[in-house]
């Protein structure tokens, strides 16, 4: 239960930081980049 009202209070602050549909899909490409920078081998 814990789990879920964290997990809906950062979808929350995610989605007021973005204007539009567009702007979701641009945060959401930009974090899966940032994961795949961050485990493709950088070592």
């Amino acid at each position: 239960m814990m789990r879920q009202v964290i997990f809906a209070v950062l979808a929350g602050f995610a989605l007021a930081g973005c204007n539009t549909i567009a702007g979701v899909g641009e945060d959401i490409t930009g974090a899966a980049r940032s994961v795949q920078g961050g485990t493709s081998g950088g070592y």
